[in-house]
Formats: structure tokens, sequence, C-alpha cells
């Protein structure tokens, strides 16, 4: 928290906040955390061999082994050995034990998810609306691919990892880091919640069609379409996070 230090002359109060030193292999835990968590490392591939992952950090092997085993304990990645190991992205997760695990940490986090919704109703519309001004065709190309493969796929937690590249991606499109960098962050606060909600073809039938009518509103160079398509979006979104945290 925060730290007021009286300054003299009647003038507001400094505000500090405590530096926290995280130790190495807690920070490369978080990079690949965020990697895993926006779909760059996706469910089934492998993470680099360990000793390229110290090279790419720069530090030692036994560092980067610390960093993996917080990863294991949190059911992200999994190790198999022989021929053909490594470590493995793994699903969302689907044992009781699990999701159990999954559900305890979303009730602790519940203020933060509270805001992370809210914010993320002001923000991804806004995001889109610029986007459709700021856009390129390289951006409407690759929201199209992104796009036609979410549509193509039955795997549940591909489908999840196409739909965070599809907003990222918006994002991306306006060409403002203010707005690439907050849709980010929100989507890393909300992405354990979002795992818990059930995701029927039906569902997912709605996203495509919601994602088609934001992605038309980029290519017209609509603000307020590609505004009004975001917000009707995360706004379905948004009430079954609440009703998901009103029943936890």
């Amino acid at each position: 928290m925060p730290e007021s230090a009286k300054v003299p002359g009647g003038r507001s109060p400094m505000r500090f906040s405590r530096i926290e030193q995280t130790r190495t292999h807690v920070y490369i835990a978080e990079q690949l955390r965020r990697e895993i968590t926006l779909g760059v490392l996706p469910t089934g591939e492998a993470l680099p061999p360990e000793r390229k992952l110290a090279a790419m950090f720069g530090v030692a092997r036994a560092t980067v082994q610390q960093a993996v085993r917080i990863l294991e304990a949190e059911g992200l990645v999994t190790a198999r050995r022989g021929r053909g190991g490594g470590t493995f992205v793994t699903g969302p997760p689907s044992g009781s034990v699990s999701r159990h695990r999954l559900i305890a940490h979303v009730s602790r986090n519940r203020r933060l998810i509270e805001e992370a919704v809210a914010y993320r109703l002001e923000i991804e519309p806004a995001a889109a609306g610029e986007a459709a001004l700021a856009r390129t065709a390289d951006d409407l190309a690759g929201l199209g691919q992104i796009a036609g493969r979410a549509a193509a796929t039955t795997d549940d937690a591909l489908f999840t990892s196409l739909d965070t590249q599809f907003h990222l991606a918006v994002a991306t499109a306006a060409h403002n880091r203010f707005f690439a960098e907050a849709v980010e962050r929100v989507r890393l606060s909300l992405y354990e919640a979002i795992m818990l909600l059930p995701e029927p073809p039906v569902w997912q039938q709605r996203s495509l069609r919601e994602h088609q009518r934001i992605l038309a509103g980029l290519e017209a160079g609509d603000p307020p379409a590609a505004r009004g398509a975001m917000l009707a979006h995360v706004s379905h979104t948004a009430r079954s996070l609440r009703a998901l945290l009103k029943a936890l």
C-alpha cells in the first residue's frame, strides 16, 4: 500500500509505494505465465528447453527449474520424461482438485475481478472505436485469420486462446500503446474467472457472431459501430462473470 508523507507548506502529501524485490525465478514464472495465459504458448506446446530459457533470461538452469516448478504446482505445465519429453503447456483445469483450486483463487481475488470487469466495459469499446480509425489492411487481415480459425475449431482450449488473440489484436489495431497495454492487463486479470465460465457450443457461436460484428465495424471504418459491437460483446461476458462471483 502507498505510504503518505507530510510536505511542508500545506501541499498535498507525497505518496510512495514500498519497493518489492521479486526473486528471479518468480519473475521468470510470471513471464511464462503471461505467455500461457494470453495464448502465445498454446495448450499442448512444449516450453523451450531449460538450457534455451536460461540463455534467454540470462540465468542459471537451476533458476529456470525453480520457475517451472511454480507453473507445475499451478497446473499450467506438466513434465514428460523419455523420448519426446519436455515441459508442456496443459489445458484448462478439468479435474475436480484443479477446479477447486481455481475457484478458491478467484474467490480470494473477487474485488480485483470486479474492478477488472468494470474497467473492461469502458476500455475495450474505446479501443475498438479507436481501432476503426487507425486499423491497417494488415490489422484487418490478421483479425480475419483469427476469426476464421476460431470458427473452424471444436477445441475449447484453442477457442479460448483465439478469443484472447482477437481482443488483443483489436487493441493493437488502435495503434496506441496505452490501449494495447490496458486490454492485455485486464485480460490477464480476468483469465482465471473466464476459465470457470461454461463454454457450450451456443456460447461459442454467439461469441463468433459478435466478433464478426466488431470486425465489420472495423472494416467499415465506423467507430460508433465498432464501439457498440464491442460493448455488446463484453457486456455479455460481464453479466456471466458477475453471476459467477455472486455464486462463489
